[in-house]
């Protein structure tokens, strides 16, 4: 695979390194950025000094964490995927149940994002690796509908601006990114392989304003640019070889990675990166859901099948 023509710096952008930092969100409402550290239970967030990210808050969540998503208004805090179910983070720390038992026993929460109606999409990974997991959507009164069966691990997860077609990576086995047409329901239909990852796993991903679709490749120490129809546009090489997630801050491509796993890691492995590209993204899109949530804590209440 040849590389960008392109001339791009990256830069590592935050003093600390995490174990598995994933997932980081720009949250629009007070323009910071949200982020987990899926090996250690933790949902972070920072504010911006000029190019650099300071953290100001971390929380322990759980065991596992996955996906965050903000809530519209400020200071109303984030629901974030962790351990089997979903829960509610308050801005100031409390933890409230939204919906638990959406993976099965010895599996975990992973990837997820919000469609433009306020619908939260979250999937599970399976352990072992085998296609049992789910990807779930959950509406804004907390009831999660099963959308995908047979996943194996759910992760990168974007939508147009439309709303009628998602993006999805289910890195194993088939390392591919894939499309849906998704209907006013939440409803999928139309799969189609956009195309193959080759040289590492497919991992998070982000959409910009042209509609491109930027992913994390882990264990390729790559960040690509493809289309929608799947060429390959861009490939930026990383210092860090397990880049996990991206999100576009508006010009600003922000790259999360992982140490964990690796023999000798580099002072760039676990750093959180970024580098200036020439097409912007929009902030995470919010949940539709209101706070306190109802506090629904018991494993049926808030699923149904699909």
């Amino acid at each position: 695979m040849s590389r960008s023509p392109r001339s791009r710096t990256v830069e590592i952008i935050t003093d600390e390194r995490y174990v598995q930092a994933e997932s980081p969100r720009w949250d629009g409402r007070d323009g910071g950025l949200a982020w987990i550290d899926m090996a250690t239970g933790r949902f972070h967030r920072g504010r911006w000094d000029g190019s650099r990210l300071v953290p100001a808050e971390s929380l322990a969540v759980g065991a596992k964490i996955g996906a965050p998503a903000p809530l519209v208004e400020a200071g109303a805090g984030w629901i974030v995927a962790a351990e089997r179910g979903v829960v509610y983070v308050g801005d100031e720390g409390g933890i409230v149940p939204v919906v638990s038992d959406l993976a099965v026993p010895g599996d975990y929460m992973n990837d997820g994002a919000c469609d433009p109606f306020g619908r939260f999409w979250v999937g599970s990974q399976s352990m072992p690796r085998d296609p049992h997991s789910t990807l779930w959507c959950i509406d804004g009164r907390g009831i999660a509908v099963e959308r995908l069966g047979g996943v194996t691990v759910s992760n990168g997860l974007v939508f147009d601006d439309t709303g009628s077609t998602m993006y999805y990576i289910d890195t194993l086995p088939h390392r591919s990114i894939e499309a849906f047409d998704v209907a006013p329901d939440g409803r999928l239909s139309h799969r189609r392989t956009v195309c193959a990852v080759e040289g590492g796993n497919p991992d998070g991903m982000a959409i910009d304003r042209e509609g491109m679709l930027w992913v994390a490749v882990w264990d390729a120490g790559e960040v690509r640019r493809y289309s929608p129809d799947g060429t390959l546009d861009e490939a930026i090489a990383l210092p860090a070889t397990r880049p996990t997630a991206v999100a576009l801050v508006d010009d600003l491509l922000v790259i999360t990675t992982a140490s964990i796993g690796l023999q000798s890691p580099s002072p760039a492995d676990g750093a959180i990166l970024g580098v200036q590209v020439e097409v912007g993204g929009a902030p995470a899109r919010p949940w539709g859901g209101a706070i306190p949530l109802g506090g629904r804590s018991d494993a049926t209440a808030g699923r149904k099948g699909s």
